[in-house]
């Protein structure tokens, strides 16, 4: 593994390089044919970006000069996510400014120990965090700059939506994580939830790409990966329907439609009863459970009635789980985090009426790396 400091060879005549990083396996064989190369070239320029993370095409030892210069020429260039900036948290979490070609940059978290985010999901991931035998770490990945959905609990609302990423942007930025922390994935287990900067629904088509690319390529399984969505309805019907997929978590945050709108405007669109509907719908896996994600707002969705509400919401999907969130405080967010006894009493009426439910534990708040706090904030 090349972990020297990753320099971007540039294009010539002014015009931006091309990516090869966020290409697939069948992209790079018709590349490479284009350029009067055999397939199997491709193959070798697949495992150097992916499982090798090589972050330039120099540094790719495997192909020859000729081919190198050939993509140069085409404008092509291994063109890897940069870290910009750290902030590293008491508790070991590491929020990392990602930042790109185009001086956009977004948000990746490294919590050493994770924050039991997929305890009793069914997969050996979560079958990790219930024990706590051996270490593994969480990334948590951005998918978008800045998000549209205006949740009024989250600072990255406060962003407005600036972009979506590429393949090569997502991928980028876990392969820039697992190299800092020089992760060898044949020994260490990495966990990736997609609950970044930006709605992963929103730029569908990009982020499945680099999940497919981040499972055939770099080798991270999928049952090691959580997406979570807003409730985009048509999309996680689309994505039972893939091959590959991560497991599936969805933010509720309200116990009924009148809440879930004032504070996840997307409401409107796709109200709860869709939402409930169309995760009963969603096909799982063996053992796999879905996750329904909800933010506790001191005074505002945290009562006994409300998990009262949201336990018969939930049982009406098979095998479901509730991770709780005591919502993480930032500035200019008008909201209040409810005291530990409130948590743990919405948390015990949820299990008394049959639904697991399990509290995620808040990683990196002193250096605005948590749940929510997502906004580029330097200080």
């Amino acid at each position: 593994m090349n972990l020297a400091i990753l320099q971007i060879e540039g294009g010539g005549g002014g015009v931006p390089p091309k990516n090869l990083l966020g290409l697939s396996l069948a992209e790079l064989a018709k590349l490479v044919r284009g350029l009067g190369e055999p397939d199997y070239r491709a193959k070798q320029l697949f495992q150097a970006l992916y499982r090798e993370r090589l972050g330039s095409l120099e540094s790719i030892s495997t192909l020859p000069k000729a081919l190198k210069d050939k993509l140069r020429q085409e404008g092509w260039e291994v063109l890897p996510a940069h870290i910009d900036q750290r902030f590293t948290s008491v508790d070991g979490t590491v929020r990392y400014l990602i930042g790109f070609s185009d001086k956009q940059s977004v948000e990746t978290v490294w919590m050493p120990e994770g924050d039991l985010g997929e305890s009793g999901d069914g997969t050996e991931a979560g079958e990790e965090e219930v024990k706590r035998s051996f270490a593994r770490a969480t990334i948590c990945v951005s998918s978008q700059v800045g998000c549209a959905v205006n949740c009024q609990f989250c600072m990255t609302a406060l962003l407005g939506l600036q972009r979506n990423l590429t393949p090569g942007e997502t991928v980028g930025q876990i392969i820039a994580v697992l190299n800092d922390h020089q992760v060898d994935l044949a020994k260490d287990r990495i966990n990736l939830v997609f609950m970044g900067q930006g709605e992963p629904f929103h730029n569908y088509a990009n982020w499945i790409q680099a999940v497919r690319l981040l499972v055939e390529g770099v080798g991270i399984a999928e049952s090691r990966m959580t997406v979570s969505t807003s409730g985009i309805v048509p999309k996680i019907v689309e994505l039972g329907n893939e091959a590959i997929r991560p497991k599936l978590a969805i933010s509720l945050n309200a116990s009924n439609n009148e809440q879930r709108t004032e504070l996840m405007p997307l409401n409107k669109k796709w109200p709860i009863e869709e939402v409930i509907a169309a995760a009963r719908a969603f096909p799982l896996r063996n053992r796999e459970k879905m996750t329904f994600e909800y933010v506790l707002l001191d005074g505002v969705n945290d009562t006994p009635e409300d998990a009262q509400r949201v336990a018969n919401l939930v049982r009406q999907v098979p095998d479901a789980k509730v991770n709780l969130i005591a919502w993480n405080s930032g500035p200019e967010i008008p909201f209040h985090t409810p005291a530990d006894s409130r948590v743990h009493t919405f948390q015990n009426i949820l299990r008394a009426a049959g639904v697991p439910a399990f509290i995620r534990r808040p990683r990196g708040r002193d250096i605005y790396a948590a749940c929510g706090q997502l906004k580029k904030t330097i200080a």
